[in-house]
């Protein structure tokens, strides 16, 4: 399968971003993601300002579904 995803050097200019319900407190183990129509971007929680990797609505969609187990 041909991948698009690809990884960004600075997330800080994008707002939005969403953490998982079922991440608990502040034990920093999460993930953030932030849609826009055309991508969905994933994150570290503890690191912001970090890379970000970049993914096609599809792309997630398969993701969260196999993670998912469906």
């Amino acid at each position: 399968m041909v991948s698009s995803e690809h990884t960004v050097s600075d997330s800080s200019a994008l707002t939005g971003w969403y953490k998982s319900s079922y991440s608990a407190g502040d034990q920093g183990e999460c993930l953030e993601v932030a849609t826009t129509p055309d991508t969905v971007r994933v994150r570290d929680s503890k690191d912001k300002q970090g890379p970000q990797l970049v993914l096609s609505p599809s792309a997630w969609a398969d993701f969260t579904s196999y993670a998912a187990g469906e």
